[in-house]
């Protein structure tokens, strides 16, 4: 669209008037502070998916102002951008398993949410994390795969038409020693053709318990080898997330596990083309913390670690692996797991902690944290539990991932 330039003024005139009465009448407030949360509902309601301001120094700091109800049951999970940052989607427990989410700018230029998509996975159910790659694909780790005992799978998709390609499995019944079980998860390294998955928990969190990791060619889907995370094959310590360190990382896998509350590596080994054996970096009982979940990197060789019994996060430098030393803590509430990282409007550096496992007792807060990172102080917490009767169950950013590196 041309316009004369005589036009010009009268319409940078229109749009600063039109701007002031929208700032008497709502206050703008960056949207990079607004954050997307995936919720379940206490009272019986929709789940769904919502927006929070979570600035501390903004006029709304805590409120709502965009929801989009999914269902009752659905309990969306997490939530990802694709690899472009310019399509979103949740996985999610029940329901469809999976959905790409419509968004769009209000008139001030805040996110909101419009619909959200059902996308077909097939026989595959309990949706959990998912990882983008450059060639146009994604993968899905499905924590009850068809719903069997000893279950879980690992779908492929078009990224973009969103159609299953393929259903990776590999039960234990056939082959105990590689396998596919309780997936939940997912990280790749595409410089080298690797997937791993991590085996967690049988969907209904009592039925089973893994203990490994299992690593899979990104190109054959064959399972390549299938790793004890554990002290022992008896120590059913559920590992719940792992992270394939690439780019200009040290080149090692990292491992967290639920039920055993510690760090986990193992090293890249050039000749095997596979990982080493895991072991232990480091044990959470010895500072007193259990349930490890989330892991996520800064730019600056940092790593962000949530430990959701009692409500922490640690942050260590990861410069010198696999040596991992402790820089500090960081106090949230019990059930602390996923976060988000930005810049307060006084430009202060904060990490976003949403402070809730999936409504288990003493791990349920219901709340989000808003720490410092600096000085290690809270600025504020948002309790969603009393204010809106919901509980948080993932969070992203709203201006594209809010992380350097998560999985």
């Amino acid at each position: 669209m041309k316009l004369k330039f005589n036009k010009v003024p009268l319409l940078i005139i229109i749009l600063m008037i039109t701007a002031n009465c929208q700032h008497d009448n709502h206050p703008e407030i960056p949207h990079d502070t607004a954050f997307y949360i995936d919720y379940r509902s206490l009272t019986g309601q929709s789940d769904g998916i919502a927006v929070i301001e979570l600035d501390p120094e903004a006029p709304n700091f805590g409120n709502i102002s965009s929801k989009l109800e999914l269902g009752i049951g659905v309990l969306p999970h997490h939530i990802y951008y694709n690899q472009s940052a310019n399509k979103l989607y949740t996985t999610a427990l029940g329901g469809s398993y999976l959905y790409q989410v419509k968004t769009e700018k209000d008139q001030i230029g805040q996110p909101k949410l419009v619909s959200a998509t059902p996308i077909d996975t097939g026989e595959n159910t309990v949706g959990e994390n998912l990882f983008f790659t450059n060639d146009g694909r994604f993968f899905m780790t499905f924590m009850g795969g068809a719903g069997g005992l000893k279950d879980g799978s690992v779908g492929v998709f078009n990224a973009n038409n969103n159609q299953l390609i393929k259903t990776i499995k590999a039960p234990i019944q056939d082959n105990p020693n590689k396998f596919i079980m309780y997936p939940h998860g997912i990280s790749v390294n595409e410089e080298k053709g690797l997937m791993m998955v991590t085996s967690t928990i049988h969907p209904d969190l009592t039925s089973g318990f893994g203990n490994t990791c299992t690593l899979i060619d990104l190109n054959t889907y064959e399972v390549k080898e299938t790793y004890q995370v554990a002290d022992s094959p008896t120590d059913l310590s559920s590992p719940v997330e792992v992270l394939l360190l690439r780019g200009k990382f040290p080149q090692f896998a990292l491992a967290t596990t639920m039920l055993g509350g510690d760090i986990w590596i193992a090293p890249y080994n050039i000749t095997t083309k596979k990982y080493d054996a895991f072991t232990k970096i480091f044990d959470g009982s010895t500072q007193g913390l259990g349930w490890t979940l989330e892991m996520y990197i800064d730019d600056n060789n940092r790593l962000y670690v949530s430990f959701a019994d009692p409500g922490k996060v640690l942050v260590f430098d990861i410069s010198n692996l696999p040596q991992l030393k402790l820089l500090k803590t960081l106090t949230a509430d019990k059930g602390a797991h996923h976060m988000v990282f930005f810049k307060t409007k006084k430009g202060k550096e904060v990490v976003a902690v949403q402070n809730n496992l999936l409504n288990i007792p003493n791990l349920n807060s219901g709340t989000i944290s808003v720490i410092e990172i600096e000085t290690g102080k809270t600025l504020g917490t948002v309790n969603l539990r009393s204010k809106y009767g919901i509980l948080p169950e993932s969070i992203e950013g709203t201006n594209g991932p809010s992380s350097y590196m998560h999985h």
